[in-house]
């Protein structure tokens, strides 16, 4: 059982922005279930946009994520979000962070979908967060910052006054460890992991939303999930993602037939908001045809995408040929754990930041390379109100480890195949209620409840639990909202609906083993069994 002051759970770039921030006054403890250069950071090959171009503006850049979002967000975050961004992104090129730069040496600006001007930043042409995450790695001290790896935390624990301030592992030999400290802060990343064709690492299921449900935290817009439009396709299987950069260098998107597919779906062609190219690609496919990206008119490929090029090479797909096959997967999960604008839950000593976190900035859909810009924005806010308000250590009268609870041991019925293909066929890119139903159906017949003390065997096992109650929130809140919006496209209901949905949302909470869906809006409560 180890002490310190703070706990991170997950190690991306809003939880290094966050220790960084921290190490002056705290000992920080960062756990993550695999190891550092695992995380969807490590792998960005986006950039960051922040409006620091000559022409831009904070008012631009506001106005393209309110419109990428399709409206659903909350409009002050979203300007705090990109003011704040914009000061960090300039003092991280003031302190010589490596940003690709032109042959004048001046700032290399990128354009990517949905954005009206070029204010994309990237580093290594298209590996900026492996870059970033260095950059930050460099920063941290080893005598405040530790390290755990490889140890999945499976269990929030709080005292007797409902304050989060534990947690339990299990390390890789399914050993159980405990750790304690004042503040827990989840920044575990998103949920492509539940689905079989994803742009994330395969440990991204979505640990996080677990822990915060079973601990009583309100989740939101969990029905709100970006589909990335180009991952690799070979051998019958998404196997990387392609950049949005590459269409805004720009490659455009062709069928077998030679047809550009983008003409007529949008006056943006290829550099449309996220869902809607996905959607154009996604119907092609299901026509039977092959989609790629055109790269001919790009010029030095490889130079400017050096992993790129290095990963169709190792999937044997010829870049001297210029067409690069591809395929929609899940990319990035708008919703998650709600958070106020430093992050606090409404769990005391709880927080969760990043991609994990729901608050209020992506709305309906991200607009590109906002991610990195959210990790440093609100690891540096939460640094700050950490620091302002101190660590109350006075709220641990004595270890929580003292009166471990032990759940009742379950055991899991399904492998994570089943449960990732009922996902992609029936909570993908398109929905509608049958499928929904039919996948809720599938969920809830599974000898599973919710429990927050749980006793798995194995770290396996926990990980198909937490895939089981994310993949049943996502369900329940796809077949709750009747409009397509952004990420979610419903085919018996394909029109937005902003009368009775562009700011409603649902509020879905663990009610003494219960889902609790409190629609906000319509002022109803809703109890599942």
């Amino acid at each position: 059982m180890e002490k310190t002051d703070i706990i991170i759970v997950g190690s991306g770039i809003a939880a290094l922005q966050l220790a960084h921030r921290l190490q002056d006054q705290f000992y920080v403890m960062i756990i993550t279930k695999d190891e550092i250069e695992s995380g969807n950071s490590y792998l960005a090959q986006g950039g960051i946009a922040a409006p620091i171009g000559l022409k831009d503006s904070v008012h631009a850049h506001m106005k393209d994520t309110l419109e990428a979002g399709c409206y659903h967000q909350l409009e002050d975050r979203v300007k705090e979000l990109i003011e704040d961004g914009k000061r960090i992104v300039e003092s991280l090129v003031n302190e010589g962070a490596p940003f690709d730069r032109k042959e004048d040496g001046s700032l290399s600006l990128g354009m990517e979908g949905a954005h009206s001007e070029h204010r994309i930043l990237h580093s290594g042409g298209d590996q900026t967060g492996k870059f970033l995450m260095n950059h930050l790695l460099k920063s941290l001290s080893k005598e405040k910052v530790q390290f755990v790896e490889r140890e999945m935390v499976y269990e929030l624990v709080k005292n007797d006054k409902g304050h989060c301030c534990g947690v339990k592992t299990k390390d890789k030999d399914d050993a159980i460890r405990f750790y304690y400290a004042p503040h827990i802060v989840l920044a575990t990343g998103g949920i492509g992991g539940l689905y079989p064709s994803t742009s994330n690492h395969p440990s991204v299921t979505g640990d996080g939303m677990a822990l915060a449900f079973l601990a009583g935290a309100k989740l939101s817009d969990m029905e709100f999930i970006q589909f990335h439009p180009t991952l690799l396709w070979s051998e019958g299987k998404t196997c990387g993602l392609i950049s949005e950069a590459v269409r805004g260098e720009g490659a455009i998107l062709l069928n077998d037939e030679g047809k550009r597919i983008m003409e007529g779906i949008d006056p943006l062609m290829e550099l449309a908001p996220r869902h809607i190219v996905a959607e154009c690609i996604y119907k092609e496919r299901r026509k039977g045809r092959n989609v790629y990206l055109d790269i001919n008119s790009i010029e030095d490929f490889q130079g400017k995408f050096p992993s790129i090029s290095a990963l169709c090479s190792k999937h044997h797909i010829s870049i001297e040929a210029g067409r690069i096959p591809v395929s929609p997967g899940c990319h990035f999960m708008m919703g998650g754990i709600v958070t106020d604008r430093v992050g606090r839950t409404n769990i005391p000593g709880l927080y969760a930041i990043g991609e994990v976190a729901c608050s209020g900035i992506h709305g309906a859909n991200r607009l590109a390379s906002n991610s990195l810009l959210e990790g440093l924005v609100y690891g540096e806010r939460l640094g700050e109100y950490l620091i302002e308000s101190g660590v109350r250590s006075t709220v641990l009268i004595h270890s929580p480890f003292d009166r471990i609870v032990e759940g009742e041991p379950l055991s899991i019925p399904f492998h994570a195949d089943e449960l990732k293909e009922g996902m992609m066929k029936h909570v993908g890119i398109i929905r509608k209620e049958e499928g929904l139903s039919a996948h809720l159906k599938w969920l809830k017949e599974q000898p599973l409840t919710f429990q927050e003390h749980i006793d798995f065997n194995s770290r396996e096992e926990i990980h198909l639990y937490f895939m089981w109650i994310v993949s049943l929130l996502v369900t329940e809140s796809a077949l709750f909202r009747t409009e397509s919006r952004g990420g979610h496209i419903r085919a018996d209901f394909p029109k937005e609906d902003n009368a009775g949905w562009l700011k409603r949302k649902m509020v879905l909470q663990k009610n003494e083993g219960r889902l609790r869906v409190d629609d906000h809006e319509q002022n109803e409560t809703k109890i599942y069994a």
